[in-house]
């Protein structure tokens, strides 16, 4: 980014202030929304080639499985079983259905139990409306408009629904999906199988809470790495404490084990910043 966009940037930001003063929770509500979209962009930062924007996923999207060990995978997060419904269920038993599961959307199953498609409360929306109003597109109605009124006209589920499904696999990483759902706009992904088949679904607050930790996760994983990296007798030595993802590491170890300490904990996710208080033997 240049000076200029720098310059912008911070213009609408300021432009975008509100014009009152922030609730008591607004502070914390916006440090887990930094710590989000963080996470995604270092998602977005691996399958991006420098000096490339990241591209939309396709219309089907099915990320494969992640290879590297002791990461967050969907299948860790990932709701069992899913709710489903079937491509000849009518509109009105669809309708029923997303009350009853208090949820925007559903993945359509065909009888095989494949995703082929996912229904909304948007679809459902311009079908009432189309019967409630018979709205009908003008003659140089926009392509948009004459297709969701096309679909608008349907009965059933594959009639109304959106295909093909942006879908997940179990084994994609926890930082993928949310990169995923975050470009799709997606509140919640359906999980499938090799073969498309459905089993299970992942929302956006089970991807959140586990990219993002609180102050008391991040301690337990630096104090795994004070004992890891500290001889017995250094460990009681060192005090750690953490502040909105900043830790602060004070007492007295040897020069070469407190170079490895601060470089382990600065590599742990969710550190925003390493106070280094420790002194040498």
């Amino acid at each position: 980014m240049n000076q200029h966009e720098n310059f912008s940037t911070g213009a609408d930001a300021r432009r975008s202030l509100p014009s009152r003063s922030w609730s008591p929770r607004e502070d914390a509500r916006q440090d887990i929304l930094v710590r989000y979209l963080g996470a995604v962009a270092a998602a977005a930062a691996e399958h991006t080639e420098p000096g490339r924007q990241p591209s939309p996923p396709p219309a089907k999207t099915s990320l494969e499985p992640a290879t590297s060990s002791g990461t967050p995978l969907v299948r860790d997060v990932m709701d069992v079983p899913a709710a489903s419904l079937h491509d000849d269920l009518p509109y009105r038993e669809i309708a029923r259905l997303l009350a009853r599961e208090h949820i925007g959307a559903l993945p359509v199953v065909d009888a095989q139990d494949r995703v082929v498609g996912v229904v909304s409360e948007s679809d459902l929306l311009a079908k009432v409306a189309f019967e409630a109003s018979g709205r009908r597109p003008g003659p140089v109605g926009r392509l948009r408009e004459r297709r969701l009124h096309d679909k608008a006209r349907g009965e059933t589920a594959a009639d109304l629904m959106t295909s093909p499904a942006i879908t997940v696999l179990p084994g994609a990483t926890v930082a993928e999906a949310a990169w995923l759902a975050a470009l799709s706009r997606l509140k919640r992904i359906p999980v499938t199988d090799h073969e498309g088949r459905l089993v299970g679904a992942v929302g956006r607050d089970a991807l959140l809470q586990t990219l993002i930790r609180d102050d008391a996760g991040i301690q337990a994983e630096v104090e795994d790495r004070i004992r890891a990296v500290c001889a017995p007798g250094d460990r009681t030595s060192v005090t750690v404490t953490v502040h909105d993802g900043i830790v602060a590491l004070s007492g007295r170890l040897p020069v070469a084990t407190k170079a490895r300490l601060v470089a382990e904990t600065e590599a742990i996710a969710d550190v925003v910043e390493v106070k280094n208080l420790l002194t040498a033997v």
